[in-house]
């Protein structure tokens, strides 16, 4: 059977996002049908019959792989990925998003920061961390000093720098002396609903960017 468009954007997300669940792939695909649980059930039972996509019947419901995704179907990461998948979800329920890109590469590996996430939103860049696990404050601090090592590579073009969100159920001791902006919340919508509009821009280069106040 020829691939639909839809068949075509849900495989270029699942090797982009490398796992997805079911539930995530109806709202996102199927909102528009009836039953979209239904619809998803039998378009991803095709593709997987079919060989385009991969899938692990370990989590209920099951989750999906993109065919170039090479991961254990039991892997430790997978719920990581699929916190990645919740973001972009909640983004796009917020609208604005201009760009989402999952765990952006710079530089060699271990050189500099891996982000889980670059993503612009608002006309303002930033690079966004999961953070399901608790860090202690040196694993924090180390992390962040990757941060640091990326921006003194020159790899980044963007100016400003893009801001750096530690998105985490714990609330991290953070210094100010860093060259580019941090914050902290527990979602992305606790943080976009944090912003008042009564301080300058978050991109200075861009009166038009998100105007902020980080609640306390």
């Amino acid at each position: 059977m020829m691939l639909t468009k839809r068949d075509k954007a849900i495989i270029n997300n699942l090797n982009k996002f490398r796992v997805m669940d079911r539930n995530s792939i109806a709202e996102l695909y199927f909102a528009n049908v009836k039953n979209p649980i239904n619809a998803a059930n039998t378009v991803l039972l095709r593709l997987w019959r079919d060989g385009h996509i991969q899938r692990s019947t370990s989590f209920e419901p099951y989750v999906y792989f993109g065919p170039e995704v090479q991961m254990k179907k039991n892997s430790a990461k997978i719920n990581h990925f699929l916190t990645i998948v919740d973001l972009y979800k909640e983004l796009k329920n917020l609208g604005n998003l201009e760009m989402f890109l999952v765990e952006p590469k710079y530089g060699k590996k271990g050189e500099c920061a891996e982000p889980d996430v670059f993503l612009r939103y608002r006309k303002t860049n930033f690079f966004v961390e999961c953070q399901r696990t608790l860090y202690s404050p040196k694993q924090m601090s180390d992390k962040l000093a990757r941060y640091i090592d990326l921006y003194n590579s020159g790899l980044i073009a963007t100016d400003p720098f893009p801001h750096v969100l530690i998105l985490s159920e714990e609330h991290y001791a953070i210094g100010n002396d860093y060259p580019f902006q941090i914050f902290q919340s527990k979602t992305f919508t606790d943080f976009v609903q944090s912003l008042k509009q009564i301080t300058k821009p978050i991109n200075n280069t861009d009166k038009e960017g998100i105007i902020i106040r980080i609640g306390s």
